[in-house]
């Protein structure tokens, strides 16, 4: 695989090339945490229905491209979380399946799964039945509310934690202007957050279990790592009692820290610091405002912003995008267009980066993915597999792994089981 500049990608052994995750999850949360130990290396295999698989391979469009660049049968939804695993397809509600499962999970060291409580347990694969087969197993139940609790028996997806988990009511523009309202983010950030978490908590079970050779079960909720992600906010309402609001584009700490029209559009700038501020007053040759002590410290600036701000936003429309960007920068000041996505892989950091990661598939075509952040230079990330096609991998697990023989695997294929 090359960059778009078609530098050669580093290959081989990720940092976590020794583990094997077997990912029981779909949808977004869970598959978005076994990429990324896909992308550090671990050996994902991806137990997907038969005939069906991952919900989200049909939330197209748009869809992925053949090798004739006509569209697959799989979303670049699904594409976006699953690159880097191998598909296996079980029929998890059969005996037979189930035995598989657990076949796969006494030779696994992490098991994560999203499914509804006490599902897998009437099918004998929750953690007590699982760790029975593999004492050392880390195994990570991914639900919206968690494992106990009055709202633990509720289904939830991604909008409705945005709106419970109070993300919806500190992101949309003030209610005092046009257009206020709380809005959801862009992204499903409930489900990428929890994905990251649920990363991170795997790890520490997995280092934990080097000093005590035990596995442990780790439960993760939706609900609690979006109220996490907000706890800057929240720590503030501790402290002064005081709900936090929706600021739009502005910043509830840091004055100016906003978008500003412009000459031709809009730009944004983020004054972090007091330098900073008096840094910016230079760029827009406003020394009025950089001598005044009402703004000369950060708490005046957020008191006073009422006044401060339409005062800033005349200024900043005397110029040009181009023309701000390069003085503000000139003079140190955090400041960028606000760009779309077509921009954002068109920006020359962005390219240097290769924050894109074109992956061939093996039947032909390529699917376009984002490359890892996480950037280890001594175990970078390993990009040798595109998402997988459903039930790519079975033969191969199930013959190499499990030991089955070719006439084993077809009568499970024939009796439905895989």
């Amino acid at each position: 695989m090359t960059t778009p500049e078609g530098m050669a990608r580093p290959a081989g052994p990720g940092a976590l090339s020794h583990l094997r995750v077997l990912d029981l999850s779909r949808v977004l949360a869970g598959p978005w945490c076994s990429q990324n130990l896909a992308d550090m290396g671990a050996e994902v295999i991806k137990v997907e229905r038969p005939g069906v698989g991952d919900d989200t391979r049909g939330w197209g469009p748009p869809w992925t491209k053949d090798a004739a660049e006509a569209n697959t049968t799989d979303s670049t939804y699904y594409a976006a979380a699953n690159r880097g695993k191998k598909s296996i397809t079980i029929d998890i509600s059969r005996p037979e399946g189930q035995a598989l499962v657990r076949s796969l999970a006494r030779v696994s060291d992490v098991v994560i799964e999203n499914y509804k409580i006490g599902d897998l347990r009437r099918y004998g694969l929750d953690y007590e039945s699982l760790a029975a087969v593999n004492p050392s197993l880390v195994y990570c139940s991914i639900t919206g509310y968690g494992q106990d609790g009055p709202s633990a028996h509720k289904p939830g997806y991604d909008f409705v934690f945005q709106a419970i988990g109070g993300l919806m009511s500190i992101t949309g523009e003030n209610d005092a202007l046009p257009g206020g309202g709380p809005q959801k983010t862009g992204i499903a950030i409930a489900d990428v957050i929890t994905g990251m978490y649920s990363t991170i908590a795997i790890l520490s079970a997995l280092q934990h279990r080097t000093v005590s050779g035990k596995g442990q079960y780790i439960d993760m909720a939706l609900l609690d790592c979006i109220v996490a992600l907000g706890g800057n906010q929240v720590t503030g309402y501790f402290a002064s009692g005081k709900v936090p609001h929706r600021y739009g584009n502005a910043h509830a700490s840091l004055v100016p820290y906003q978008v500003f029209a412009v000459q031709d559009g809009e730009i944004v700038v983020a004054v972090g610091n007091d330098k900073q501020w008096l840094q910016y007053c230079a760029a827009i040759e406003r020394p009025d405002l950089a001598g005044d002590e009402r703004w000369r410290k950060v708490t005046g600036r957020i008191t006073g912003r009422d006044t401060l701000v339409p005062a800033l936003a005349r200024t900043m429309l005397t110029r040009t995008a181009a023309e701000w960007i390069e003085r503000l920068e000139a003079h140190g000041v955090p400041c960028g267009r606000i760009n779309d996505y077509r921009q954002v892989f068109e920006d020359p950091q962005v390219r240097h980066r290769g924050l894109r990661v074109d992956l061939p598939r093996p039947g032909g075509g390529t699917v376009s993915t984002i490359a890892s952040p996480l950037r280890l230079q001594g175990t970078p990330p390993v990009y040798d597999r595109a998402p997988p096609t459903l039930g790519d991998a079975t033969d191969e697990v199930l013959g190499q792994l499990l030991g089955f023989g070719t006439g084993d695997i077809a009568r499970y294929r024939e009796q439905g089981v895989i």
